[in-house]
């Protein structure tokens, strides 16, 4: 295992599984501008790392992330300094939320303001039952960012966003998972043990066919299906090139297991 720890971050990559876990417990993991390079240092070298096949967004101390560190904002940044620094947060957001492999976050404890929309930039959030889900943004003249504007009415839909953003009350973690917020919950000491689970499961997977199932189910909300058609047809012509299929298709005739099934949560 390879294990870089930084000022703010520590990551590890074992397996063909990247995690990124964010190490200010003190601070419940709140994003300050350290934690955001350091964070865009990352994710830019997972994006260029074929040999990472999934990854895992955690934080420690009980906590996954309070939002963006306060005490860190200065109130009294004008309009294009505030939008300057957003602007730099998006660039690694996108890249995270268009990263041609699975992402898996796993919460425990608060995730809150810009820790809610890092969560939502995964493709499955699992949690425990201490996990909090909060958009207090309003209750400091802000708007929603780190990108829920997008993921959150995509997830939750429009009506069940704005009474989020609006009435910037908590949600816990059955009713985020009644929500579709959440995939699934499991106890504190089991969380890690599933969210590697599922992230090495997509190892044996074909990364071509993942790569362009997440592409095209990411792009279908803004879509229309003679786009997606075509996104399907030729997907489907790139997929049924690769040995991974050609394999697949020869231990069906063999009647041997696939090299990828879905796992069952960990007892």
């Amino acid at each position: 295992m390879d294990q870089t720890e930084m000022e703010t971050i520590i990551y590890t990559v074992s397996e063909g599984v990247a995690t990124l876990t964010l190490n200010r417990p003190k601070q419940k993991n709140a994003l300050d501008m350290v934690m955001r390079r350091e964070v865009s240092e990352v994710v830019s070298s997972i994006k260029s790392d074929r040999g990472i096949r999934a990854l895992i967004l955690a934080g420690s101390g009980g906590a996954f992330c309070a939002g963006g560190d306060v005490r860190t904002m200065d109130a009294g940044a004008n309009a294009e300094e505030a939008r300057n620094r957003m602007a730099d947060l998006h660039r690694w957001l996108a890249d995270l939320l268009n990263l041609d492999r699975p992402v898996i976050a796993a919460v425990d404890g608060p995730a809150y303001g810009a820790g809610f929309g890092l969560a939502l930039a995964a493709d499955f959030i699992i949690a425990t039952p201490r996990a909090r889900f909060c958009m207090p943004f309003l209750r400091l003249g802000l708007i929603p960012d780190c990108g829920m504007l997008y993921t959150l009415p995509r997830v939750v839909g429009l009506q069940r966003a704005k009474e989020l953003a609006f009435s910037t009350r908590e949600v816990d973690a059955e009713e985020a998972r009644h929500l579709g917020i959440v995939f699934e919950i499991h106890s504190a000491e089991r969380i890690d043990a599933r969210a590697r689970q599922l992230a090495l499961s997509f190892t044996q997977a074909s990364q071509t066919a993942l790569s362009l199932t997440k592409r095209a189910l990411n792009t279908s909300l803004d879509s229309n299906l003679a786009t997606m058609l075509e996104m399907e047809a030729n997907g489907q012509g790139l997929a049924r090139s690769t040995g991974y299929h050609r394999d697949a298709v020869s231990r069906f005739i063999q009647k041997q297991l696939p090299l990828f099934q879905w796992p069952n949560a960990v007892e």
